[in-house]
């Protein structure tokens, strides 16, 4: 298991089944893995109804932010993003 405790390896999943299952159902997702490789994710149904059934409209995603109506100012330039890039350090 990862030391955040969501990611468990498949024959401890099921030694342990209970334990996961509450986990997911408190709203954490659980991570089951298959030799050393993230397999399947455990999720509460109510996580699973959100992710399945749930508004994937960006313009929605969009204007359900919690910024909207804020008048928050977001500072942009006309000039290209390209140009505004920095290639001159030696990180690359």
């Amino acid at each position: 298991m990862k030391a955040d405790g969501t990611a468990w390896q498949l024959q401890e999943a099921k030694a342990r089944f209970s334990e996961l299952f509450d986990r997911a159902i408190r709203g954490v997702p659980q991570i089951v893995t298959r030799r050393g490789k993230d397999a399947v994710v455990v999720l509460s149904r109510e996580a699973y109804e959100s992710l399945a059934h749930g508004d994937s409209s960006l313009i929605s995603f969009l204007l359900d932010s919690p910024l909207v109506g804020s008048e928050l100012q977001i500072p942009h330039s006309d000039e290209p993003a390209a140009s505004r890039v920095d290639f001159s350090g030696d990180d690359y």
